[in-house]
């Protein structure tokens, strides 16, 4: 850098310089992925796994014939050849997706017509975590036994490879070329794309089970399987923040989320609580429990939380199907919506009080946060959803299965 870089401002926010990795700006919102937990978690639950009596048209009237599923599906994509674990959008064109599977393989492909763009070969594993980064120039694959790879979409040539040891998360940043994962042995890493300059970032001995960067780019959110959160300051490679003894959780943390304002975390644990923290004050302001009287918690766990961005409401999501609405402020539960099946992932709309969730019964559903009733849902999928994402227009949702493929659903239809 010349002298006139090396000025920037403290709003621009520059903490890393060459030598420590990488810049790190403002961060764009949603670039958390989290994929390892699911893997495990389907091979204890897949007998629980059904398809929701009202889609399901039995022929002949024979109890137990086949069934035909309604395809709320614009696009179908069927490259796969097994269960399809991780699915992410490009941010810059909101054309394509990449979705990675039990296959050991990798997809980049067209959302309006489902056409492969690239194959991501070379994998030895389950390909667990996928996401572009912020300019869709770059897409990152990586596998369960810790094989990352990042291919360039304008040549479609592979620029960087890295093996560490089993996979369980990967995000890209949102203002530089900077990925980062979690690792079962408890380790963060940072890398440079493609130089692959790495940083890394001792956890306590065990999985970095989930991990997101928060907004303001400086700080990562990881939860790992003792119960305990961490939050990383990039630059000076230590905690500034960490929840353990006591506090921690009684569980493994499954799931995180940061607040849009960069002052709160939400996480999500086996023990089917989730607690929320002010990363300011380094306090727990309060614990949620989301267990019911019905589901044993041996059973159960968070699998999803998230923080709206339009009001002062959250949401969790459990195995047993329960994602309950609170409000922040007063610490209470306003709404819990019932699914028929575990609930995997949850987003807010972006500009309405609305919750989006996909479960293991193979239904995406649309709820309101104000009313706690279903707006809308999505069916087509003919086993388990593992996973979906949203173009950043909002125009799409795209969605992977158990059944082996991925769907494209059109939203521009549905008033949120």
């Amino acid at each position: 850098m010349d002298d006139g870089e090396d000025k920037m401002t403290e709003k621009e926010g520059v903490f890393l310089n060459e030598e420590d990795i990488v810049e790190v700006i403002d961060l764009d919102e949603d670039e958390s992925i989290q994929a390892g937990e699911l893997v495990n978690m389907l091979a204890d639950h897949m007998d629980d796994v059904g398809i929701g009596e009202g889609d399901i048209e039995h022929e002949d009237g024979m109890e137990g014939a086949e069934y035909s599923v309604r395809d709320d599906a614009e696009v179908v994509f069927t490259s796969h050849r097994g269960s399809v674990f991780c699915v992410h959008t490009d941010p810059e064109t909101c054309s394509m997706a990449v979705t990675g599977g039990e296959d050991d393989r990798a997809f980049v492909w067209k959302l309006g017509s489902g056409e492969e763009v690239l194959e991501c070969t070379g994998h030895k594993d389950s390909v667990v975590a996928c996401a572009f980064n912020r300019n869709s120039k770059y897409v990152a694959t990586g596998d369960m036994s810790g094989l990352l790879k990042v291919w360039e979409l304008a040549t479609q040539k592979e620029v960087w490879t890295f093996e560490c040891s089993d996979l369980e998360w990967l995000c890209w940043h949102g203002s530089t070329d900077v990925l980062l994962a979690g690792t079962t042995d408890g380790n963060m890493w940072m890398w440079m794309i493609p130089s692959g300059l790495c940083k890394t970032y001792q956890g306590p001995g065990c999985s970095c089970s989930c991990g997101k960067i928060m907004p303001d780019g400086k700080q990562v959110c990881a939860g790992y399987e003792d119960g305990s959160v961490r939050v990383w300051d990039l630059k000076a490679g230590s905690p500034s923040f960490t929840v353990s003894g006591h506090e921690s959780f009684d569980g493994g943390v499954t799931c995180i989320d940061c607040h849009k304002d960069n002052n709160m975390v939400l996480a999500g644990s086996s023990d089917v609580t989730a607690k929320l923290f002010n990363v300011n004050s380094k306090k727990v302001l309060c614990s949620f429990n989301c267990a019911s009287a019905e589901m044993s918690s041996e059973e159960n766990s968070v699998e999803a939380v998230g923080f709206s961005s339009t009001t002062t409401f959250a949401a969790t999501g459990t195995l047993e199907g329960k994602m309950t609405i609170w409000d922040i402020p007063s610490q209470s539960k306003r709404f819990e919506c019932k699914h028929e099946a575990g609930i995997v992932r949850l987003r807010w709309d972006t500009t309405l009080p609305l919750v989006f969730t996909c479960a293991l019964d193979g239904v995406t559903q649309l709820w309101d946060a104000r009313s706690g009733k279903r707006e809308a849902e999505w069916s087509g999928h003919q086993g388990e959803i593992l996973d979906f994402g949203f173009t950043r227009d909002s125009n799409l949702m795209v969605t992977c299965s158990g059944d082996s493929t991925a769907r494209v659903f059109n939203l521009t239809a549905v008033d949120r």
